[in-house]
């Protein structure tokens, strides 16, 4: 069966998973991190895309971004892969492929899935069980958002502007959100979706979506939403 295309349509948000080469690690050396990041913000700036949240972990990463352009993140994705590969395979005195195939990405609902997906995010470090709370990582976009640090990399999406009135504020009621979690559902859903390249919203959102692009958008009818609350627990 042929795969299906990426779904890149500007203005909404993307979640982006890149794996390694049969989950081989991409990063070494704190360097490595490091040199992913900038190269990030670099081709970010460059190619017009907004990148919301992040997590580096040693053999993927994640991105929750929303390209202004068409073409701006499939730009931004083969311009970071090409030179990262370079840098690493020359660092490691190495050779060969380093990725798993393309990218993949899932177009998600502002409303819905936005927050959620950047807690998904921002709680895989604690998932693999390299630390034992968000804070302790610092390859993520968790210390931006909490206070901990200033990341040049993130532009925050207008919907964390709603979670207060004051940047403390706003860090405390995403503490809060992340302290939550995600149940198993809405975390099998965020999965799920990017894995498989399906757009993940109400029903309603993804038929609207659907009139803008020929490409399929859903395997199977959309199914109730589920809803990111402050008191969800794991």
């Amino acid at each position: 069966m042929a795969r299906l295309p990426r779904l890149t349509l500007p203005g909404y948000p993307h979640h982006i998973i890149q794996r390694g080469n049969n989950r081989q690690a991409i990063f070494a050396t704190k360097a490595d991190y490091q040199t992913m990041l900038d190269l990030l913000a670099e081709n970010a700036r460059k190619f017009d895309v907004a990148i919301h949240a992040y997590v580096l972990m040693s053999n993927h990463f994640h991105l929750l971004a929303t390209p202004h352009t068409a073409d701006g993140l499939p730009q931004m994705m083969q311009a970071v892969g090409r030179r990262y590969v370079r840098y690493f395979n020359d660092s490691q005195k190495r050779s060969g492929t380093l990725w798993e195939g393309r990218y993949k990405s899932t177009l998600i609902q502002t409303e819905r899935y936005l927050l959620a997906c950047m807690v998904y995010i921002d709680l895989n470090p604690v998932r693999a069980g390299l630390v034992g709370q968000a804070g302790d990582y610092p390859w993520s976009s968790y210390g931006h958002y909490t206070g901990l640090r200033s990341d040049k990399l993130i532009t925050p999406h207008p919907l964390v502007w709603e979670l207060g009135n004051t940047p403390f504020a706003r860090e405390a009621a995403y503490a809060e959100l992340v302290q939550g979690g995600l149940n198993p559902v809405q975390q099998a859903a965020l999965t799920d979706s990017v894995l498989r390249g399906w757009a993940l919203g109400e029903p309603d959102f993804v038929a609207e979506l659907q009139k803008r692009t020929q490409r399929r958008l859903a395997k199977i009818s959309a199914g109730r939403p589920v809803s990111i609350q402050k008191n969800t627990q794991n």
